[in-house]
């Protein structure tokens, strides 16, 4: 892997680790907020408003070169894991969670213009993909050993760890990530011209609603291992880790498919793959093996359309808006995560508590994503240059 990737993954492990480890400390945070744990969910919500607001970030900072926007994002990342590990109170760590947030969807999107021009030629969705897959590695080791910290030490000290590893980031990016010119300046409103055409619009609704579609079950993946899979809680961080496994798998397999094929074809397999892992959930009765197998399967579908997705909506963008373009995917992802949560929660209400049902809430949402990655690649893919390489490559 290029120095560069390597240190915009870096990056991307500081992020995705930060987004998701409140999940899995959220008893020993609640506790020691003096809050129940439903008020201790907004300590999640926090940090996906303030990867919403960060996003403008990028409005106003446009003429600021993209490396510099990095650096300053984990800046930004610094203070905001160091605050949340020395909050007193319940507000406190509120805000902290929101600062951790913003630089987020920025980051992504300018990380994937970086990747993208660095790539060797051809090599464009495997470059993303290995940014991307510090992010996939985050959830396959950080947060998990999160979790054994928060279990046997502390919950603050996963946030110290992040922190500091923000502040090595910096001086990686600063070392290893080249200089390249800002996007093409076209004015605070040309930055949301390519929102104009319904091609964006496809792919953000197909990043929501496939996104809604996982986290329908993932939100609850920590019950349903238990009572569902049949697994004692202690088991659950390895769980975890084999989802993180299949995560990397997934993404790295996706790029490589999308260097070679349809951007959206890829992104829309990937969203099969997820779509039928959830009715498989809901059809097959829970055992250890069923259990272990779907969580891979799930997560591994998850992150297979990453590259594509953030390929799609950076090259949407192209003439001023690619970095607004490749941030409004982590946008859409993060708003999928919070109404596919609130739609698993409606799930388990109607079904009175049966944790099969989660998924079958998620897999209509998911049917919707891939046949909106369908009808765009069936408008606007059919001469691309993957398929004349597979063309070459038949003849």
């Amino acid at each position: 892997m290029k120095k560069s990737l390597l240190a915009l993954a870096s990056g991307a492990f500081i992020l995705g680790a930060a987004e998701f480890v409140m999940m899995g400390i959220l008893p020993q945070t609640a506790r020691a907020m003096h809050v129940d744990i439903p008020t201790a969910g907004h300590f999640i919500s926090a940090y996906a408003i303030g990867v919403c607001i960060g996003t403008l970030i990028l409005v106003f900072g446009r003429k600021i070169p993209p490396k510099q926007l990095i650096i300053m994002f984990m800046v930004i990342a610094f203070v905001g894991n160091a605050l949340s590990a020395f909050s007193v109170n319940a507000p406190m760590l509120l805000a902290a969670r929101f600062i951790s947030g913003l630089p987020h969807g920025a980051f992504f999107g300018t990380a994937t213009l970086i990747a993208k021009t660095v790539a060797d030629k051809g090599k464009e969705a495997q470059a993303v993909s290995a940014m991307v897959t510090g992010q996939t590695v985050a959830n396959m080791i950080g947060v998990p050993a999160g979790t054994l910290m928060s279990e046997f030490l502390s919950w603050r000290l996963a946030f110290i760890v992040l922190s500091v590893w923000a502040a090595m980031t910096v001086f990686l990016a600063l070392a290893w990530v080249p200089a390249i010119a800002p996007v093409k300046d076209v004015g605070l409103a040309g930055q949301f011209r390519f929102l104009r055409k319904p091609g964006p619009w496809l792919i953000l609704g197909a990043v929501f609603t496939g996104n809604a579609g996982v986290f329908c079950w993932w939100s609850y993946v920590s019950p349903w291992l238990q009572k569902t899979g049949g697994y004692d809680s202690d088991m659950v961080p390895f769980l975890m880790m084999l989802a993180g496994f299949g995560m990397v798998v997934g993404g790295i397999i996706g790029g490589r498919i999308t260097d070679n094929w349809r951007h959206a074809g890829t992104a829309a397999l990937g969203q099969a793959i997820s779509g039928v892992g959830l009715l498989l959930v809901f059809l097959v009765p829970g055992n250890h093996v069923s259990a272990a197998i779907f969580t891979f399967w799930i997560a591994f579908g998850l992150f297979f359309i990453s590259a594509p997705q953030q390929l799609l909506m950076t090259e949407s963008g192209k003439g001023g808006g690619e970095l607004l373009a490749g941030a409004a995917v982590q946008v859409a992802f993060n708003f999928g995560n919070a109404v596919g949560s609130m739609v698993g929660g409606g799930m388990l209400n109607l079904s009175g508590m049966n944790y099969h049902f989660t998924a079958l809430g998620g897999v209509p949402l998911a049917v919707i994503a891939v046949a909106l990655l369908t009808i765009y690649s069936m408008r606007h893919e059919t001469h691309t240059d993957a398929l004349e390489r597979m063309r070459e490559i038949t003849v």
